[in-house]
């Protein structure tokens, strides 16, 4: 974020406003009376009157320097969705509150005359769908480049900074998946309006995530003391990663590694995990991790991480497998999860099962989504 993050909440006179909004609409605005005091100091917590025209503004100014895109402590503070490591146990909570109360709206006007942009440079179906979706249902419009890659103009070569500067003129908020890990950052940093991460390549996808952890908890009906086994391609697949820094929120919880050696978990995620004091352990027994597991989190090998490694995507493909022996093993409260889309590692009968909870997975994806998107451009 810019130095929008100045302001840590504004009361308008004609509602509440976000805090990055309503810096940046105010930043264009001409003040008869602006008065800033040095910030940093014993100062920084003084009161500053904005006062302009026919508007007035009431506004709590906090810490100046750089105020994270969340803040601990009562309603959280909320401009942007980068990573998974931003969210603490509290925010989890109100947000999946948000989303509950989601669930049971069919239409709303509530983000009437708000636009949402969607810039996805790598493909997508249901991250894409479910937000384009949410929008609609809350009232709002979409402008929409489903491969940006190949038709905008960062064929042409336009940098990233000057595309997001671009699109922001033409949107209130900006729904972006990128093949660079980091990119999201890079955006968050441009933008004057709230950015949201779909997917950075291998590095993160924090609103899975948060559906996942949703999922979970609605499934299982606890987050705290349960087991979980992340499957498959735990090297590129941005979703396990994001999952992990999540669950690390939650008490004496334990995660299991099952991966062909060719894609195990980066050690960096090991690394925070012990940091946090979350139990781990990489396996290469399927069978046993799933029938201890409150949650088998299978996940595809991305072929199109491997470049011109085929012989090492071959290698790690089809060595796990989620079946009706998996399941024969798995306990009767488990679920079965996966971010989708899925090839053969999950066979099309588990479906039937009703432990099979990757289609409500999906549809968890749009509730999580409208409660962000209403989060971000109208606050709590």
């Amino acid at each position: 974020m810019a130095a929008t993050s100045l302001l840590s909440s504004c009361c308008m006179h004609m509602g509440m406003a976000p805090p990055k909004m309503a810096a940046n609409y105010l930043s264009s605005q001409p003040f008869d009376h602006l008065k800033l005091r040095s910030f940093g100091g014993p100062e920084s917590s003084e009161k500053l009157k904005l006062l302009h025209k026919g508007d007035e503004f009431l506004c709590r100014v906090a810490q100046v320097e750089r105020v994270p895109s969340f803040s601990v402590g009562q309603k959280f503070q909320l401009d942007d969705v980068i990573e998974a490591q931003q969210f603490d146990r509290d925010t989890l909570g109100a947000i999946f509150e948000v989303a509950r109360n989601m669930e049971n709206i069919e239409r709303s006007q509530i983000l009437k005359g708000y636009l949402m942009a969607t810039l996805f440079y790598e493909p997508s179906t249901r991250t894409r769908l479910s937000f384009e979706s949410a929008m609609k249902r809350l009232g709002g419009e979409v402008l929409t480049t489903e491969n940006a890659r190949e038709f905008s103009s960062a064929a042409k070569g336009e940098t990233l900074e000057d595309t997001i500067r671009t699109v922001e003129g033409y949107s209130d908020i900006i729904v972006m998946r990128h093949f660079e890990s980091g990119a999201a950052k890079r955006a968050a940093v441009t933008a004057g309006i709230p950015v949201i991460n779909a997917g950075d390549g291998p590095g993160e996808h924090p609103t899975q995530a948060l559906l996942d952890v949703y999922t979970i908890e609605r499934e299982i009906g606890k987050l705290d003391g349960i087991k979980v086994g992340l499957v498959g391609d735990l090297a590129n697949g941005r979703t396990v990663r994001s999952l992990a820094y999540l669950l690390a929120k939650y008490k004496d919880v334990k995660i299991y590694f099952v991966s062909p050696e060719v894609v195990k978990m980066k050690d960096d995620i090991k690394y925070y995990l012990t940091s946090k004091g979350v139990e781990w352990e990489e396996s290469g027994d399927l069978m046993e991790v799933a029938s201890k597991c409150d949650v088998v989190y299978q996940t595809r090998i991305q072929k199109e991480r491997f470049g011109e490694r085929f012989d090492l995507y071959e290698e790690a493909r089809g060595k796990y497998i989620v079946n009706q022996d998996v399941l024969n093993v798995m306990q009767k409260h488990a679920v079965v999860m996966h971010p989708l889309p899925r090839l053969d590692e999950i066979t099309v009968d588990v479906d039937d099962d009703p432990r099979a909870a990757y289609f409500r997975q999906a549809k968890n994806g749009l509730y999580i989504r409208m409660a962000l998107l209403k989060v971000l451009l109208l606050g709590w």
